[in-house]
This record gives C-alpha cells, sequence and structure tokens, in this order.
C-alpha cells in the first residue's frame, strides 16, 4: 500500500480544518439561536401551528354627566369559515346565505378560498349565531362580537360621531378618545396541521380587554332641549342650518353642542337630504364622499360665519379695559356713524337713539356707539384684544378639524374696516371661538379651555381617571368683568 503525498495529507487536514470549523459556526449558531433568538423561533413555530379567532373587544360606552349611554356596545356574533374543514361546501354556503341573507354566490367563493380562516358576517344577532350553532356544521365557526348603537339616534351626532366596521371611531368623540374606548382584541387559539384542520378539540382563549367608559360633560336633557329649539329657530328662519352651544363659562364644560340639519348615528352613510338621496346613485364617489362629509360636520368648530351685534360685547370689555368709556360715559345716537367717506346706519335708522350712555348704547345695540368706541381704540390696539381674547388661535376643544377666525391683519384695517368690525361684520369666526371670549367677560377674565371629555369611569359608572384642564389665561381684569357683567 502506498503512502499518501505530502501534498494528500495537506488537502487532508486542510478538509479536516474546514469541517471542524464548519462543527464550530454550526455550534455557535446553535448556542446563539438557543440564547438570543430562542423565543422569537417558538412563537414562529407556535404562530405556524395554531389558528387564531380574534375576539372583538367591547367597546367603552361614551356617558352623559349623569350616567346616561349616549352611545353604548350590544354583544352580537361573527360567523366565520375554516375552508378545509367544510366537508360540503355547496350545502354549508346556502345554508349560510339563507341563514344570513346573504348572496350565494359570494359565500360560496368565501367557502372555496385555500386560507386558514374566511369571515363571512359580522355583528350578526344572537338569535341567527344561535341557530347556526345548532347546525353544528363542519368547519363553521360562531365567535364573540360586538356592535355599537346609539340610543337617541341623532342625538349630538356631530359631536358624538361613530364607528366603523372595525369599531373604530371615525369622527367625533369616538374618533377623539379612540384609545381610551377600543380596549384589546382577545384571541381563540387552536392547534392545526400544515393543511389548517384542527388536530385538538383543545382551545386556548385569551380573553379581550375592555374599553373604558368615557363620562362627557354632556347633558341629554339639555341637548334635547337645545335640538329642539334649534330646530325650530332654524325652520322658522327657513335657513338651511344652525349652531346652538351651551357652556359653562367658568370652566369650559359643554352640556350641550347641537347641529342642524343632523343625522342618525345608527345609520350614518344615509345622506339626510331627500333630494340628495333620490339622485344618490347618480353621483361620483367623490360626490357622494363630499356630501356626506358635509353631513357629519359639526359647524360649531368647523365653520366660520361673520358673528354681528353679539360682537359688541367684545368692543365694549376693549373699551373698559382701555379706559376709552366709562358705564357713564355719554354718545348721541343720529341714527347713523360717519367712517372714513362712508355713512353707516344703525340698525334703528332712520331713527335714532338720540343721547344715550354707554351703558344704555349696550343695551340699545346702538351701531353708533361701538363704531366710536373702536376709533377710540384705533385699530391696533382693537386688533391686539381680537387676539388677546383668541380669535387668531383655536379654543383646545377636545375635538377634531377646529377651525380659527379670519381675521384682517393690521395694514388691512381702514377707518370703514374698523367701524364694521366693531360690531361684529368684514371678519369670520367660529360659534365656540365667541362662546369662549364672552365667558371670559363674565368669569373673571379667564380664557378658559372648552371641553367635553371629563373623565373615565369602570363599569359600575365609578369614575377611575378625571381630565384636567387649564383655568386659561387672565386677558381682562376682574373689574372689567365685573362692569359688563353688571351692563349685560
Amino acid at each position: 500500500m502506498e503512502r499518501p503525498t505530502v501534498g494528500e495529507k495537506r488537502r487532508l487536514l486542510i478538509y479536516l480544518l474546514c469541517c471542524m470549523l464548519a462543527f464550530l459556526v454550526l455550534i455557535g449558531r446553535l448556542a446563539y439561536i438557543g440564547l438570543f433568538r430562542s423565543s422569537q423561533w417558538q412563537e414562529m413555530a407556535y404562530e405556524q401551528q395554531t389558528r387564531d379567532r380574534l375576539i372583538t373587544a367591547r367597546r367603552g360606552d361614551i356617558l352623559d354627566r349623569n350616567g346616561v349611554g349616549i352611545a353604548e356596545t350590544q354583544t352580537v356574533a361573527a360567523v366565520s369559515v375554516v375552508p378545509a374543514e367544510v366537508k360540503e361546501k355547496e350545502e354549508t354556503a346556502k345554508f349560510l346565505a339563507d341563514t344570513l341573507e346573504l348572496d350565494y354566490d359570494d359565500v360560496l367563493e368565501k367557502v372555496q378560498q385555500k386560507v386558514a380562516l374566511v369571515r363571512i358576517q359580522s355583528k350578526v344577532d344572537t338569535e341567527t349565531a344561535q341557530a347556526i350553532r345548532q347546525a353544528d356544521l363542519p368547519g363553521v365557526k360562531v365567535d364573540e362580537d360586538v356592535q355599537r348603537i346609539y340610543p337617541f339616534g341623532e342625538l349630538a351626532a356631530q359631536v358624538v360621531g361613530f364607528v366603523g366596521k372595525d369599531n373604530q371611531g371615525i369622527i367625533g368623540l369616538e374618533a377623539k378618545y379612540d384609545d381610551v374606548l377600543e380596549g384589546e382584541q382577545g384571541k381563540i387559539l387552536t392547534l392545526t396541521d400544515a393543511k389548517g384542520k384542527e388536530l385538538s378539540q383543545e382551545q386556548e382563549r385569551i380573553p379581550p380587554v375592555d374599553g373604558g367608559n368615557l363620562v362627557t360633560t354632556l347633558d341629554v336633557t339639555i341637548q334635547q332641549y337645545a335640538e329642539q329649539t334649534l330646530a325650530k329657530t332654524v325652520e322658522s328662519k327657513q335657513a338651511k342650518k344652525g349652531s346652538l352651544i351651551v357652556m359653562n363659562p367658568q370652566n369650559g364644560e359643554i352640556y350641550a353642542m347641537a347641529n342642524y340639519p343632523s343625522f342618525d348615528l345608527n345609520e350614518p352613510f344615509t345622506i339626510n337630504n331627500p333630494e340628495l338621496a333620490a339622485a344618490w346613485e347618480g353621483l361620483s364617489s367623490k360626490e357622494q364622499s363630499d356630501a356626506l362629509n358635509t353631513m357629519w360636520r359639526n359647524s360649531a368648530i368647523n365653520d366660520t360665519y361673520e358673528p354681528g351685534s353679539i360682537f359688541k360685547i367684545i368692543t365694549s370689555v376693549a373699551g373698559l379695559e382701555e379706559g376709552v368709556v366709562t358705564p357713564e360715559s355719554t354718545f348721541y345716537c343720529r341714527g347713523f356713524h360717519v367712517a372714513g367717506d362712508r355713512q353707516i346706519k344703525c340698525w334703528r335708522y332712520p331713527r335714532t337713539h338720540g343721547a344715550e350712555t354707554f351703558a344704555e348704547g349696550v343695551q340699545n345695540s346702538c351701531n353708533p356707539v361701538f363704531m366710536e368706541i373702536a376709533e377710540r381704540l384705533g385699530a391696533e390696539t382693537f386688533l391686539d384684544y381680537v387676539e388677546k381674547l383668541g380669535f387668531r388661535e383655536k379654543t383646545g376643544i377636545d375635538l377634531a378639524g377646529e377651525a380659527t377666525g379670519i381675521i384682517h391683519e393690521l395694514k388691512n384695517v381702514g377707518p370703514v374696516e374698523l367701524a364694521t368690525m366693531s360690531f361684529g361684520q368684514s371678519f369670520q369666526i367660529t360659534p365656540l371661538q365667541l362662546m369662549r371670549a364672552i365667558s371670559a367677560t363674565v368669569n373673571g377674565g379667564y380664557l378658559v379651555t372648552p371641553h367635553i371629555g371629563y373623565g373615565i369611569a369602570d363599569e359600575n359608572g365609578n369614575l377611575t381617571e378625571t381630565f384636567s384642564y387649564e383655568k386659561g389665561e387672565q386677558v381682562l381684569s376682574e373689574k372689567t368683568s365685573e362692569t359688563m357683567k353688571t351692563i349685560l
């Protein structure tokens, strides 16, 4: 037998070294996986060998200040199918389609899918769900589900908002406080083979975590009266829409926020305009979307308007604060006032108010009085108070989409603009901005934060958390506030 050559020995040694190196790499890799990646691979294996059926968490209720439910959640069911376990696909599809009042072809298509689990129908009432359970069809699963309901229908619709098919908030309080209300989904875990067939009847149930109940400052009774009053006013004035807010000026708690027209929260995609509804099918997707967004719009905070004579309160406190007027200051109304080159009439023209004090001018809502006060202040000081009282900023309310005022810049304010601004014309603000500013004139001068969220309650209605809001900056003196309260 011939001895191996030196070259062969060298190659053999290199081969052995390579094998040893490969073995060491393998040992190192196993050690790395065992020490640092074991939990990840174990989780992946578990996911591969089990099937999850999600359990929707119970969404928290939205309550008024007295604990009355404005938005509630009721228990329903969800019907799903494990296609790999269905023995008679056509018969199963027909039974489900008939029972759930669905299209047979759509159901059959789902039953024939090559997936681990497919949802057939959500929000199934308990009676129908029980009938499907009793049929005991292979591969058909009936699980827990929840459905959002709004007991008062249209009440505070644009404020409360609604949820989508996934139970996530879309607008209003439902969207703003979604993280409080939504809870955490649960799971039903079943051991399966590679084809998705169940290997055991035993199941692991991870229960869902219910969402918290949102307690609001709204008062259902006050809200109902507000909506009734608003509807009558809009209809009697033959207006297109209107808004009404009831707010505590001391702390910014909103007791009612009404918009007209409203819509049914239980059917939020049903348009409330009969003419538009009749032409609905002929509209483009964008036109339909725009129409729905208009219907859902909360005009009390999303839209601006010319406030008119109520803004005279703001002109009054600016005059009192700057000392250009006192309650006893005298004025004379000729039925008009000349600003620049223009004669601007009093609402009483051609009649006049004649001689009057400032306090009487406020009570008479006399335009010339406020135009003269604005002149005494000057455009720069007048606009300083407009800004100081919050008309160039958002109020900070806990609702999305708030607008800000559209106010003249100083360089664009001449004698005529200053005069018309003094009685609430030629600029635009939101109703809520006006509420906040006027609240400051009667609460000691503080710009409070308007809000609807009050706190979070448990299932028994006990508060577990109370939200806090800043008192706000003091923008007027207490003396001016007290004087204005007396005059008003």
